[in-house]
C-alpha cells in the first residue's frame, strides 16, 4: 500500500496545493525532534512551542484559504440569485436546466473544498498521532486541549465548522425550486424531511455530516458494528463488484448474527434450574452461561482466518457445531450430566462466527449498501438478544417423546437444533460463494495505486503529479530514511497485522482505554443478565417467566436507545462528551445495585438494572463509534482486525463475568450480589480514570 505522505500528495487538487498541510515538513520535523531527543539535545518545552507554532501556521494558512473559497461561493450564488430576480422583474423566461446547472457548478466546487479540508483534517489526525507515538509527550492532549476550546479556534474551524452551513443552504433552497415538483410545498425550511432528490446536494449532505461528525441512526448503528474503515475516503472505484453481490447470500449472512444472539440468550432464564435439576448449584449457571464465552475467543480467531479464503464453508461448519452443541445441552436431562451439558455449550461457542459476518460485510458488500448492512448487523444482534428470553418465556410445557424429556430446560436446546437445520438447509441451498478475499485484497492494491481519487460520493477526480523530479520530492531525505522504516507511513507498516500481538502493538493509549470500557460495559451487562435468575429467584421468588420477560423487556431498549444517541444526542455533543457521561451513569448504576442493610427490594432491583444497561447500551455505541474512528487503518483489514480485537475484548469480559458468578457462588447465595458487583465497580471506576487520562486524545 502506497504510504500516507504519498496518497495525500496524489489525492491533491492540483491548483490549490499550495495550501495544504505540509505533511511533508512536518514529518521530517519530528523526525529532527526525534533525533534530538535520543543525542539528549531535545529539551520538552522548546519542542512543544516550536511544533505548536508550526501547526498553527498551518491550520491559519488552510483556514483562511477556506474562508476566501467559501466567499468566491458565496459570491457565485448571488449573481445566480441576481439573475433569477433580473429575470421575474424582466418577466424574461428563465433556462431552468441552465441556471439548476449553474447551482449543481457550484455543488460540485463546494464539495471539492469540503475534501479539501477532509484530506487536511485527516493529515493533522495523522501528525498528532505520529508525535506521539514517536516522542510519546502526549502532544496531542496538549494542543487540543489549549486550541479545541479557544473561543477563536481555528482547530474547531477544521473539525466542527459551521461556515459551509449558508453554502449548503443556498444550494439545497433553490435547486428545491428548480425542481419539477416546484409548488408542491413552500420551501424545504416548511418540509425538512422532505430530502432533495439531487445527487449533489445528497453527496454534499454526505460529505458534511462525516467531516463534522455529525450522524443519523443508520449510520450510528454502521459504527456500532466496528467494521473499521479506511483512513481515507474510498475511491468511486471499489473493490467490490456490485454484479457479485447476492442479496440472499448477506440476509442468510445477518440470519446467522440473530440466530447466534437467540442461542446465547434463550438458556439465560433456565440455566439456574437446569443446573440444580442436575445436582449443581444454582450458580453453576455462570459456568453454563461463560463456557459458550470461553470457546468463541478461540473460535473467532479461526473463523477470521478461514474467512480469508471462504465464507459458505465457515458459516456452514458454524451451523452444524450449533447443531451439535444444543443437542447435547438438551440430552444433558435425560443422561443427567453437568458435563454433557458444558460441552453442549462449548460446541455453541466454537460454533461462533461473527468474525465471518463482519468480514462479510467488509469485503463483499458495495459500498453504498455497506453501512445499511452494518446497521444490520448490530439490527439482528440486538433483536436476537430480546427474542432469546422472550422464547424461553414460551417453553413452559413438560412432556416425554421416546424417552426423551422435553420441559423449559430441554426445549431451549431442541429449538435452536431444529433453527440451526433449517438454517443449515438454506445456507447449502442460496448461499453463493463471493470471490475469494485474496482477489479482493488484490484489487484493493491496484486501485489505491491508480492515478485518481476522490470521495464516495461526488466523483471528484485529480490526476496524480507524476515525473522524475517530484518522485525525488516525495522521497524523505537520507538522514530520515532510518526513521522512516519504522514510521506508520511507511508501506510495510500498512500491512494488515499477522498476530493478537502484533494488532495489540498498534493500539494508542487512547485506544487500549476504549478497549477497557468496552470490557467493563460487557461485564457489568454479564454479570446483570447472567446471575439475573439466580438474585430475583433468591430474593424475589420470581418465576421463570417472569425473569425471561424482564430479560427480553431489557432487550428490546436497545434500539430505542440507539435511535435516540445516533439522532440526537451524538449529533449535539461531542462522543468523548457522551463517552465520560456514559461511564459515570453506569457506575451509578452499579452503586445502586450493592445491598446495604435494608432489604432489597424489586424496585430497587428494577431500577438499578435499567439504568446499568440503558447507561451500558449508550456507552457501547458511543464507544465502538470512536474507536472505528481513531483506530489505526492496518486494523481495517485481515485476520487481526478491529472487529476481532473488540470481539476477543467483550468475550474476555463475558468469560471472567461468568467466572466471577460461579465463583462467588462458593460463599452461598445470599453473598452472591455484592461479590459480583463490587470487581465490576472496581473496573468501572477504573475505565473512568483511564478515559480522563486520555480525554483530549479522543479527538
Amino acid at each position: 500500500m502506497v504510504a500516507f505522505g504519498k496518497r495525500l500528495k496524489q489525492t491533491q487538487i492540483e491548483e490549490w496545493q499550495g495550501y495544504y498541510i505540509n505533511y511533508k515538513i512536518l514529518k521530517k520535523k519530528v523526525n529532527q525532534y526525534t533525533r534530538q531527543i535520543e543525542n539528549g539535545s531535545g529539551d520538552h518545552l522548546l519542542v512543544l512551542k516550536d511544533f505548536s507554532i508550526m501547526l498553527d501556521n498551518q491550520l491559519e494558512k488552510i483556514v483562511l484559504f477556506m474562508l476566501e473559497q467559501q466567499g468566491l461561493l458565496a459570491k457565485r450564488l448571488s449573481a445566480l440569485r441576481e439573475q433569477q430576480d433580473t429575470s421575474f422583474q424582466q418577466g424574461s423566461i428563465l433556462d431552468v436546466s441552465e441556471v439548476r446547472e449553474a447551482y449543481q457548478s457550484v455543488g460540485q466546487d463546494l464539495l471539492r473544498l469540503l475534501f479539501f479540508v477532509e484530506m487536511n483534517a485527516i493529515a493533522l489526525r495523522k501528525i498528532l498521532k505520529k508525535f506521539d507515538k514517536r516522542l510519546g509527550y502526549g502532544f496531542t492532549n496538549y494542543y487540543v486541549k489549549t486550541r479545541a476550546n479557544h473561543p477563536y479556534s481555528q482547530l474547531q474551524q477544521i473539525f466542527k465548522h459551521v461556515g459551509f452551513g449558508a453554502v449548503v443552504g443556498a444550494i439545497s433552497r433553490n435547486l428545491a425550486d428548480l425542481q419539477d415538483n416546484q409548488g408542491s410545498y413552500v420551501s424545504i425550511y416548511d418540509q425538512p424531511l422532505l430530502h432533495l432528490q439531487d445527487p449533489v446536494v445528497t453527496s454534499i449532505r454526505v460529505a458534511v455530516d462525516r467531516l463534522t461528525n455529525s450522524t443519523n441512526f443508520l449510520h450510528f448503528m454502521g459504527k456500532h458494528a466496528m467494521i473499521v474503515q479506511e483512513d481515507l475516503p474510498s475511491p468511486p472505484q471499489d473493490d467490490v463488484d456490485e454484479q457479485t453481490f447476492d442479496l440472499m447470500s448477506l440476509l442468510l449472512n445477518l440470519m446467522n448474527t440473530f440466530l447466534y444472539m437467540v442461542n446465547t440468550y434463550i438458556i439465560v432464564p433456565t440455566a439456574d434450574s437446569y443446573s440444580l435439576s442436575l445436582g449443581a448449584a444454582a450458580t453453576v449457571c455462570g459456568a453454563v452461561i461463560g463456557s459458550m464465552a470461553v470457546a468463541q475467543m478461540f473460535s473467532s480467531v479461526y473463523f477470521s482466518a478461514w474467512s480469508n479464503k471462504s465464507y459458505k464453508r465457515p458459516l456452514m461448519c458454524s451451523s452444524v457445531l450449533l447443531l451439535v452443541g444444543n443437542v447435547l445441552y438438551a440430552l444433558a436431562f435425560d443422561l443427567n450430566s453437568i458435563s454433557v451439558l458444558l460441552i453442549g455449550r462449548v460446541f455453541c461457542g466454537l460454533g461462533s462466527a461473527r468474525a465471518v459476518n463482519r468480514r462479510y460485510i467488509s469485503d463483499c458488500v458495495p459500498p453504498k449498501l455497506r453501512m445499511k448492512a452494518s446497521a444490520g448487523f448490530v439490527t439482528a444482534s440486538a433483536l436476537g438478544m430480546a427474542c432469546g428470553p422472550a422464547l424461553a418465556c414460551l417453553f413452559q410445557v413438560k412432556f416425554k417423546f421416546f424417552r426423551l424429556t422435553f420441559n423449559d430446560d430441554t426445549l431451549p436446546g431442541w429449538f435452536m437444533a431444529l433453527a440451526w437445520l433449517v438454517y443449515l438447509v438454506c445456507l447449502c441451498i442460496s448461499f453463493k460463494e463471493p470471490p475469494k478475499p485474496e482477489f479482493n485484497i488484490l484489487s484493493q492494491e491496484s486501485n489505491r495505486g491508480q492515478k485518481t481519487h476522490n470521495t464516495a460520493e461526488n466523483g471528484l477526480e485529480q490526476p496524480l503529479l507524476e515525473g522524475s523530479e517530484e518522485k525525488k520530492q516525495d522521497d524523505d531525505d537520507e538522514d530520515d530514511q532510518d526513521y522512516d522504516q519504522n514510521d506508520d507511513d511507511s508501506e510495510e507498516n500498512h500491512k494488515p497485522a499477522t498476530s493478537i500481538v502484533a494488532a495489540y502493538r498498534l493500539l494508542t493509549p487512547s485506544v487500549k482505554a476504549q478497549l477497557l470500557i468496552y470490557f467493563m460495559l460487557k461485564y457489568a451487562m454479564e454479570i446483570l443478565l447472567a446471575e439475573s435468575s439466580v438474585i430475583t429467584g433468591y430474593y424475589f421468588k420470581w418465576s421463570t417467566s417472569s425473569v425471561a420477560l424482564f430479560l427480553a423487556c431489557l432487550g428490546l431498549t436497545v434500539l430505542p436507545v440507539n435511535v435516540l444517541v445516533g439522532n440526537y444526542i451524538s449529533n449535539m455533543f461531542e462522543e468523548r462528551q457522551v463517552l465520560l457521561t456514559s461511564e459515570i451513569i453506569v457506575c451509578i448504576g452499579i452503586v445502586l445495585s450493592f445491598k446495604v442493610g435494608f432489604p432489597y427490594s424489586v424496585p430497587q432491583y428494577v431500577i438499578s438494572a435499567v439504568i446499568t444497561f440503558v447507561s451500558a447500551e449508550v456507552l457501547e455505541g458511543v464507544n465502538l463509534s470512536l474507536l472505528s474512528r481513531v483506530m489505526s487503518s492496518r486494523l481495517a483489514r485481515g485476520t487481526y482486525n478491529g472487529g476481532l480485537l473488540s470481539t476477543e475484548a467483550g468475550t474476555l469480559a463475558r468469560v471472567v463475568a461468568d467466572g466471577t458468578i460461579t465463583l462467588a457462588g462458593l460463599w452461598g447465595e445470599s453473598r452472591l450480589l455484592n461479590t459480583t458487583l463490587f470487581p465490576s465497580l472496581l473496573i468501572c471506576i477504573s475505565s473512568i480514570v483511564a478515559t480522563c487520562f486520555t480525554y483530549n486524545s479522543m479527538y
